[in-house]
C-alpha cells in the first residue's frame, strides 16, 4: 500500500500564495535581474508580497493562512498529494537550491518520488515549442533511448521537444512532467491524453496548487525546477532567444551538466543550441553521448530495432532512405497503388521507422530494422 507523502502546513500555505499572488506576479516579473520570477520566489512569503503587492500585503497572507484540513481537502479533491521539503521524500537537489520550491504538488505514483533523490538518474530534455521534423525524431528516440537505459527523463509537457520527450520515454519507461500551472490541469488542453499517460507511468508535479492555470511567469519558474532536478539538462532545438535557454542557463548556475542537439547553421531553431556547443556544452547526437558524459564512458545502449516489414514496407522505407518523400512520388517510382503506397506509409509511421511532417513529407528515423542488427 502506497503511504503518501506529508507536506507541512507551512508550505501547503505558501503554495496557496503563490496561487493568490499569481496575477501580481505576472504584472511585475521581467526579464531584469532581480525581477525574474526564479529570483522572486527565493523570496520568504512576507518579503515576496510586499515586493509584488505591497498594497494588498496583509489582506493576501490571511487568505493564504486556510486551516489545515482544508488545504488537504482541496488536495484530496483534485486527486492531487503535496511532499515539501521537511519530508524525507523531497528531492534533495531541490531542498538543496536557493530558490527551490517549498512544496510539490504531484499526480502518480509518489512512491517514483524515491528515484528522483540522485540527479545522476535524471536527464532534463527541452527545445522549441515550433519544432522541425528533426527536432522531434531527436527528442522522440533521446527520450526512448534514455528511458531504455534506465534513466528518468524530465520536461515541462509544453509542444514541440517536451512532448516528444515525453512520449518517446513513456515507450521505454517512465518521464517527469514539471508544469507551470495546476498538476490537475492538463496544460496544453490537447496534451491531455499525454498527462494521463505521464500520470500512469512517472509523475506530474507542480509548486502551484490544483486548480492554478498558467501564467507567463511560471514557466521560467518551472525550468528552475526542471534544471535543479537532473545531472544534465540537453537543448534538442531552440531559436536564439528561447525560454529553453533560461533552462539552460540555470542548469549552468547550478553546475549541472549542458549538453545541446547540433543542428543546421541556417536552422533558426537550431540557433539556440549551436550557441550552447560554440560555449563547450556537450555534444548530444544521441542518447550514448548524454550516458558517456553523465556515466563516464563504457555504459552502452542497446541498440533498438523496430518490427519486421513485409515486402511493401520494406520497398517503400527503401523508397524513403534513397531520398523520396511524399507517397505520390514513392508509388510513382515503385509502380504501387496510392492506397498501398499509403497504407505502408502508415505502418512504417506506427513502427517508429519514418515521421511525417505537417506538409506530409516523411522522413527516415534512426531506429533501425531488424534487418540491420
Amino acid at each position: 500500500m502506497t503511504i503518501e507523502p506529508m507536506a507541512c502546513l507551512a508550505c501547503l500555505r505558501r503554495a496557496k500564495l503563490l496561487a493568490l499572488l499569481a496575477p501580481y506576479i505576472e504584472k511585475v516579473a521581467t526579464g531584469s535581474p532581480g525581477s525574474r520570477s526564479p529570483e522572486l520566489l527565493r523570496l520568504d512569503d512576507q518579503e515576496l508580497c510586499e515586493a509584488v503587492a505591497r498594497n494588498a500585503a496583509g489582506r493576501l497572507l490571511r487568505e493564504a493562512a486556510l486551516p489545515e484540513r482544508a488545504l488537504r481537502a482541496s488536495l484530496a479533491a483534485a486527486g492531487c498529494w503535496a511532499c515539501c521539503r521537511h519530508d524525507d521524500d523531497f528531492p534533495a537537489t531541490l531542498r538543496d537550491a536557493a530558490d527551490g520550491p517549498r512544496a510539490l504538488i504531484g499526480r502518480g505514483d509518489p512512491d517514483l518520488l524515491g528515484e528522483l533523490a540522485d540527479p545522476g538518474g535524471l536527464v532534463t530534455v527541452v527545445g522549441s515549442r515550433r519544432a522541425t521534423s528533426y527536432g522531434r525524431d531527436i527528442a522522440r528516440s533521446l527520450g526512448h533511448d534514455l528511458a531504455a537505459a534506465g534513466m528518468t527523463v524530465v520536461s515541462g509537457m509544453a509542444f514541440g521537444i517536451d512532448a516528444c520527450a515525453h512520449r518517446g520515454a513513456l515507450e521505454a519507461g517512465r518521464t517527469v512532467a514539471v508544469l507551470g500551472c495546476g498538476a490537475d490541469v492538463a496544460y496544453p488542453a490537447t496534451h491531455r491524453s499525454l498527462w494521463r499517460r505521464i500520470q500512469e507511468q512517472g509523475l506530474v508535479l507542480s509548486e502551484l496548487p490544483p486548480g492554478t492555470g498558467a501564467w507567463r511567469w511560471a514557466f521560467p519558474a518551472r525550468n528552475r525546477v526542471m534544471a535543479a532536478m537532473a545531472g544534465m539538462t540537453v537543448v534538442v532545438e531552440a531559436a536564439a532567444r528561447s525560454g529553453s535557454l533560461i533552462t539552460a542557463d540555470l542548469a549552468t548556475d547550478l553546475g549541472r551538466d549542458l549538453g545541446a542537439v547540433p543542428g543546421p547553421v541556417g536552422s533558426r531553431t537550431s540557433a539556440g543550441p549551436n550557441a550552447l556547443l560554440a560555449g563547450g556544452a556537450c555534444v548530444v547526437r544521441g542518447a550514448q553521448d548524454v550516458l558517456d558524459a553523465m556515466l563516464g564512458p563504457g555504459v552502452s545502449l542497446p541498440a533498438p530495432s523496430g518490427p519486421a516489414l513485409d515486402e511493401e514496407g520494406s520497398l517503400v522505407l527503401a523508397a524513403i532512405e534513397r531520398g523520396l518523400d511524399t507517397g505520390d512520388a514513392i508509388a510513382a517510382e515503385l509502380g504501387l497503388g496510392g492506397s498501398g503506397v499509403a497504407a505502408a506509409l502508415a505502418g512504417l509511421e506506427a513502427a517508429g521507422y519514418v515521421s511525417c511532417s505537417l506538409l506530409g513529407s516523411y522522413s527516415r528515423t534512426p531506429l533501425s530494422t531488424p534487418a540491420d542488427d
